[in-house]
């Protein structure tokens, strides 16, 4: 009976350490990957640092108002003020013979809804 516990026990210690080492074997991998994830993310961090100063740099006033000046002739771009815009209802939609009828809807449903009041 003895030697069948001492058997159990020898065992049972050659399981849990198997199993241990395992567990270590695992531990090391998991590290090893938050490792490298983590220096992917700095070199993203990196990157992306590098990117918003090009990006600041290209969209500097000075220089977009010289490429607006230097390609007026095909663009004609010009300063956004309140006075390019209109009211939705300022647009003449209903004249428009390629516009479909869907926007003949919208209208008459802004009409029921107005009636409302």
């Amino acid at each position: 009976m003895r030697s069948f516990i001492y058997t159990v026990t020898f065992a049972s210690l050659v399981g849990l350490a198997f199993w241990a080492y395992q567990e270590n074997i695992k531990t090391k991998n998991a590290i090893a990957h938050t490792e490298k994830l983590q220096k992917e993310i700095g070199i993203a961090g990196a990157r992306l640092s590098i990117l918003k100063a090009e990006w600041a740099y290209l969209n500097r006033p000075d220089r977009l108002t010289e490429l607006v000046d230097l390609n007026f002739g095909r663009l004609q771009l010009v300063p956004l003020r309140a006075s390019n815009f209109l009211e939705v209802d300022e647009i003449n939609f209903l004249n428009d013979p390629d516009l479909p009828d869907v926007v003949s809807l919208a209208v008459s449903l802004k009409k029921i809804g107005g009636s409302r009041d």
